[in-house]
């Protein structure tokens, strides 16, 4: 079971738990069918826009066991306020540079 560390928008925090990430993750659904069912080792926000804490926190959580980083899918298909991330793009980038070795997911459910 891979292990696996999600960075989620902080905006929509107060409006989803993420239960939808935690339950995908375990049943290997959807954006996580590639690597099969996963145990989360970290849940953060990307620290608010434009997203400086993502890389920071990404690697934190590469450094306690995650074997994949997953942005959560209110980051890249702005669930659940129909609102996509501005800077979903140059965050990714600066996730992949850091990351290289570690699979990257842009989407969970």
């Amino acid at each position: 079971m891979k292990k696996v560390g999600i960075i989620r928008c902080q905006q929509t925090e107060d409006m989803c738990p993420g239960t939808a990430d935690f339950k995908v993750a375990k049943a290997g659904k959807l954006a996580f069918e590639t690597i099969g069912p996963c145990e989360i080792v970290g849940f953060v926000s990307c620290g608010g826009c434009p997203g400086k804490k993502a890389v920071p926190r990404a690697k934190m959580m590469i450094d306690r066991g995650a074997e994949v980083i997953a942005m959560a899918s209110c980051i890249a298909k702005g669930n659940p306020i129909g609102y996509a991330c501005p800077h979903f793009e140059n965050m990714r980038n600066a996730i992949k540079k850091v990351t290289k070795d570690i699979e990257l997911l842009e989407w969970t459910h």
